[in-house]
């Protein structure tokens, strides 16, 4: 399973200090000048980033309609990549409708599975024994993971794009927006991975036997945007603003480069029917994942 050269360590996911470590060596105090020279860098890394990893048999594009996973698809589409865009969650989704729309927008193939309650309560199930993790956001990120990965594993796909580590690097999550320094937030946050994403990530896809190509953890890309500052990042606008600019530099229409996006498990549905589950066993969302063990 192939994650990232330093994250990985043969076929195992690499301690967490040296992983520190990795993201420490990766600091710079450099800061672009001006913008046009930030979102050249940016496009230039992640076109990159996804070229050296881009199997040369079909893969899958995790795809959610997002700014992340719709970049990742518009670039494999660019180079030329065989793929499938791969969408899950319940029906009327907001992730669901949207990728929808957009995959027609932009002509990707797309290939989607609507998810009954019984089905999410199974991949709720299945992901808690195998990230053996009673975190609320593992079980619903790692389940709408999973799901996208056994939908793609139906057309013998074992290679799929993630657009894991964007959120850090380009300051998606609110805590960047109430940071004194949102630089030094994404830092945190990138250090904080190996306990909040790396785990589980790795866990799914070694059950699995796939690989999860994660292109926004470039070592490159990683050194790109963040010399961004961060002003540009968050603006009044939206949250990853630079990498919006970056995807309409691209050419990618604006409305689908700006379109605000929640988190996976939200988008998906999944989330909602994990907490109709929990009530029905009268439970919290924890103690629910708790009992399944």
């Amino acid at each position: 399973m192939a994650l990232l050269s330093r994250i990985m360590k043969g076929n195992n996911l690499v301690a967490e200090q040296d992983w520190i470590n990795h993201i420490e060596s990766l600091k710079s105090s450099d800061n672009f000048g001006n913008k046009v020279e930030a979102i050249n860098s940016i496009n230039e890394s992640l076109e990159n980033a996804i070229k050296k990893r881009m199997p040369k048999k079909h893969f899958g594009v995790m795809f959610s309609g997002g700014v992340d996973s719709t970049l990742i698809a518009f670039l494999c589409k660019k180079l030329k990549g065989d793929f499938t865009c791969y969408t899950v969650g319940i029906e009327d989704a907001k992730d669901v409708v949207e990728a929808e729309k957009i995959a027609k927008i932009l002509g990707l193939k797309q290939k989607m599975k609507i998810l009954t309650s019984d089905e999410v309560e199974n991949y709720i199930k299945e992901t808690f024994k195998i990230i053996k993790d009673d975190s609320v956001v593992n079980a619903g990120v790692g389940a709408t993971a999973l799901a996208a990965i056994r939908l793609g594993k139906e057309d013998g796909v074992t290679s799929f794009f993630s657009g894991l580590g964007s959120e850090e690097i380009f300051a998606g999550y609110e805590r960047h927006s109430k940071a004194k320094n949102i630089n030094e937030e994404c830092w945190s946050g990138l250090k904080g991975m190996w306990k909040k994403d790396l785990g589980r990530d790795y866990a799914i896809g070694t059950h699995e036997n796939v690989d999860l190509l994660v292109p926004f953890l470039d070592e490159e890309l990683i050194k790109a945007a963040m010399k961004v500052p961060g002003e540009w990042k968050i603006t009044f606008e939206e949250k990853k603003m630079i990498l919006r600019e970056a995807a309409i530099a691209l050419g990618m229409p604006k409305a689908i480069a700006m379109r605000k996006k929640i988190a996976a498990q939200y988008g998906s549905g999944i989330d909602h029917v994990f907490e109709k589950l929990a009530k029905r066993h009268g439970m919290g969302k924890k103690e629910y994942l708790r009992s399944l063990s």
